[in-house]
């Protein structure tokens, strides 16, 4: 083959016309390929936003919740959605994770123990609550088993137990997260959230004092997938992939949860959302309040980006995961957006809680690689992790 003084490439005749079309083929994509082999060493790469620092690798069980305990003791949950789950609750205690408050209450087949936990919360106030969903594997709750549980943190004892009645944890009902407040009824009150994934989603307002439960917003268009959301994570629309191929919408109902310093205001996100709502905490304990007049106060504030597990500080701000940026983001008094942590190793970062050492803490469980969105496969990569990033603020006060 011959380069002519025309600029012309001509091949010998002897070649076969699919030759000389392959040959030409591999003289126009091979100037490209030099060209790349030249790029510069410096070209722009994604920014990270935010200090992470690693404070616990868990290289068994995926980890959902977290708390820090006014003292500074830090509590995790494993629910029982598929892996091999020892203990559904458990204290973080040097280099190791140990159940808790002690093993036999951790065993599945224990029918006064915990079945499968979605949430522990630090109460402020020497307690640390449990949210047992009582639904492994997001099955309908076992009948009287969906609870609130409370622990003494001094005695590492349970004090209490409140049973969801069978007209608040519906058949449908997966309770997710909660708030507290001790500023209101004659012993507090505690907000929870119905993250259903086939009926309605809700608020769940419950007086400690006498247990009574009752179910707010429910079905309501706030606390309920919002059909036009299409989530995208790690470049891929996250959707429900069976392993026979068949396909569904990701649609999980009210889940971020988020109490205003000063009681007043209830903060909350469908998983399946991108907007942020907030109703009067006023309004969803009254009594006398209708369904009706307690939608018409809900306020939607607008896009935050898909979140998961949600806070407030002492400060006026609320923080929102946002779990399609590997991020989370910040709300100002103002109303005002900031992102104080972009960065890859934020996995579906889940759950929040603030420390006493002005830290935010928060999971990151890769739970859009488990194996029911990729076609029965796991693409999950151990260690899933908790990451702390400094805010310099305290938890929002319960009292």
């Amino acid at each position: 083959m011959q380069a002519q003084s025309s600029g012309r490439i001509r091949f010998p005749s002897k070649l076969s016309r699919f030759s000389r079309l392959a040959a030409a083929l591999a003289l126009v994509t091979a100037a490209p390929f030099a060209a790349a082999q030249n790029l510069p060493a410096n070209l722009p790469a994604e920014r990270y936003v935010g200090k992470l620092e690693q404070v616990f690798a868990f290289r068994g069980a995926m980890p959902t919740g977290v708390t820090v305990t006014e003292t500074g003791r830090i509590f995790v949950n494993f629910p029982r959605w598929g892996d091999d789950v020892p203990f559904t609750v458990g204290e973080l205690r040097g280099n190791k994770v140990v159940p808790y408050p002690d093993a036999a209450i951790n065993r599945e087949d224990n029918p006064q123990g915990f079945l499968s936990v979605q949430s522990v919360v630090a109460d402020g106030q020497g307690k640390v609550w449990i949210l047992d969903t009582a639904a492994p594997k997001f099955s309908s709750p076992a009948p009287g088993r969906a609870r609130l549980v409370a622990v003494d943190l001094a005695t590492n004892k349970v004090v209490k137990s409140i049973v969801f009645p069978s007209d608040v944890a519906l058949s449908t009902t997966y309770v997710n997260d909660m708030r507290f407040d001790f500023r209101t009824g004659e012993a507090g009150t505690i907000y929870v959230t119905d993250s259903s994934v086939s009926g309605p989603g809700a608020i769940i307002v419950v007086d400690i004092a006498s247990g009574r439960a009752v179910r707010r917003l429910s079905g309501d268009a706030s606390t309920s997938v919002d059909k036009s959301f299409v989530p995208v994570v790690e470049g891929k629309t996250m959707m429900n992939r069976a392993a026979d191929g068949k396909t569904s919408p990701f649609g999980v109902a009210s889940d971020g949860i988020a109490l205003s310093a000063d009681g007043k205001t209830l903060y909350f996100s469908p998983l399946s959302s991108r907007h942020l709502y907030a109703v009067p905490t006023q309004l969803l304990r009254d009594p006398a309040a209708t369904d009706a007049q307690i939608a018409a106060a809900v306020k939607d504030l607008g896009e935050k980006g898909a979140s998961d597990g949600m806070e407030a500080d002492a400060d006026g701000a609320v923080y929102a995961s946002d779990y399609e940026h590997n991020g989370i983001r910040k709300r100002l008094p103002d109303g005002s957006w900031e992102t104080i942590v972009h960065d890859p190793r934020a996995l579906w970062p889940d759950t929040l809680s603030i420390g006493p050492d002005g830290y935010l803490y928060f999971t990151a469980n890769q739970l859009h690689r488990m194996p029911g969105f990729n076609g029965g496969k796991d693409l999950r990569t151990k260690p899933y992790s908790l990451f702390r990033v400094k805010i310099g603020a305290k938890p929002a006060p319960t009292r």
